[in-house]
């Protein structure tokens, strides 16, 4: 390498540097507080930045102390550390992004481009089959949030937070109603699950973890995190115990620990950890304008809704029969908060979710749906694999049907497709890449059903032939 490509490499290093300390902020090396909470740093060499505060408790101990440290270099078995030694590694996402003087708090969805309600629920449906009341129920929540966020300075008239509960079971769609929302509206998302969530001082991750998360999510900005959408999944998972002989660490204290944050509040946060305990730096955000979207199945919760509803006439000639319920597909959708109460959430924190709406199971033709017609079907993906090896993929209408009755014998909803045709997709995926005469293949329901294979078209071929195994 030359002398001038040296020269150039070095160049670019510390036009890096310099590009990345204008854009974020600096972090003391001691305390990790950042440059916003602490005031101007000291330079120390080797990209180390102290702050004043800690500066100057370093002279203190130094000139108040009765050790002379001058002849500490001379002291057997002391060794004084070389300060090149102490080259501060801060990772890129434990610093945080500058705010620029003068620079003016934008809401980040501009409200004269905010899609209206039916327009969010149009790009749902693109990606997201059924549960019309539940995509309905989101697009005027998400809509009517982040004009709050537009207008929040506008006038005296505060309006409420719109935080939503869903309800629904596995497979259904809830994480995947999120992600599409978040990114239809270019906003930043994160998506944790309370299953990992304990009371303050217990191992585990802190209730403000959460926040942590979305920061993370939008690259260390704090104004933009403060608009953002955090999707709690599992809720069901922190309701109160029936056994009340231990402590409940991840339990009611999680959902009262959650309080402040679903209501709104400043909280300290660290950066790029889930623990306050880790050596990184704090920083606050306020949770007053993040929506908080949080979901979960509540298993037995049916159960709840159907002894509440057999109780309201259990006695004379009127009485309902026990198992008028049983075969009910849509009893979620009678859920009351009396129902959430009985599974375990605690009044205070439902009352801060003022949305709720259930999701439902999955029927066959729900499932034959799903198979086809979202932007990035399961089907879709297989023919696009298989096209860039200028081979076409169909299904016959009766191989639909029986991927449908078998996810439904699997009960896990919209999962148990991608998990049945991976299945009986291997021996196509590998067997075809080896034969250059092959046009197209037809996935047959015999197939399927293990009781014949798929068939197979050759190249220039009209009439399909067909074949016992690929």
């Amino acid at each position: 390498m030359s002398e001038q490509d040296v020269r150039e490499e070095v160049q670019g290093e510390v036009e890096d540097t310099k590009k990345e300390d204008d854009e974020y902020e600096k972090v003391c090396f001691i305390c990790r507080r950042p440059e916003s909470a602490t005031g101007k740093m000291i330079e120390l060499p080797n990209h180390i930045s102290v702050c004043k505060d800690c500066m100057q408790k370093s002279f203190d101990a130094m000139s108040s102390g009765q050790i002379d440290y001058s002849q500490l270099m001379n002291m057997p078995g002391v060794q004084v550390f070389n300060m090149a030694d102490m080259e501060q590694q801060v990772p890129k996402r434990q610093k945080l992004k500058k705010k620029k003087e003068g620079e003016e708090k934008k809401p980040l969805v501009d409200i004269k481009n905010l899609p209206v309600p039916h327009k969010i629920k149009a790009s749902l449906d693109e990606y997201v089959v059924g549960q019309e009341y539940a995509k309905k129920a989101m697009s005027v929540a998400v809509y009517n949030h982040y004009k709050r966020v537009a207008t929040d300075t506008m006038d005296d008239i505060e309006i409420e937070k719109s935080n939503m509960l869903m309800i629904g079971p596995t497979g259904s769609g809830k994480t995947y109603l999120v992600k599409t929302l978040a990114r239809l509206l270019d906003v930043p998302l994160a998506i944790t699950d309370a299953t990992s969530l304990t009371e303050a001082g217990y191992i585990g991750d802190d209730i403000e973890s959460v926040v942590s998360k979305l920061l993370a999510a939008a690259d260390n900005d704090v104004e933009k995190a403060e608009q953002g959408i955090i999707f709690i999944d599992e809720i069901d998972k922190i309701a109160k115990k029936k056994n009340t002989n231990q402590r409940d660490v991840s339990g009611e204290s999680v959902q009262q620990g959650m309080l402040k944050l679903l209501e709104g509040s400043d909280v300290e946060v660290p950066v790029g950890a889930n623990s306050k305990n880790a050596m990184v730096p704090l920083t606050t955000v306020n949770t007053r304008n993040i929506l908080f979207i949080c979901g979960g199945a509540f298993p037995d919760l049916e159960n709840i809704i159907k002894e509440r509803l057999t109780k309201q006439s259990s006695i004379g000639f009127g009485a309902d029969l026990k198992d008028k319920y049983d075969k009910d597909k849509t009893i979620l959708s009678r859920v009351t908060t009396e129902d959430l109460r009985n599974f375990g959430m605690i009044p205070e924190f439902l009352g801060r979710l003022p949305i709720v709406f259930t999701l439902q199971g999955l029927n066959e033709e729900m499932l034959v749906k799903i198979l086809k017609e979202p932007k990035n079907a399961i089907l879709k993906q297989y023919q696009k694999l298989l096209a860039i090896d200028e081979v076409k993929l169909d299904f016959t209408d009766e191989a639909l049907s029986a991927i449908a009755k078998k996810a439904m014998e699997r009960d896990t909803g919209a999962r148990a497709l991608r998990a049945i045709i991976e299945d009986f997709m291997l021996d196509i995926m590998y067997e075809i890449p080896k034969d250059d005469s092959i046009g197209q293949v037809t996935i047959t329901e015999a197939y399927i059903k293990n009781t014949g294979g798929p068939i197979i078209t050759l190249r220039g071929q009209e009439v399909p032939r067909i074949e016992n195994a690929v």
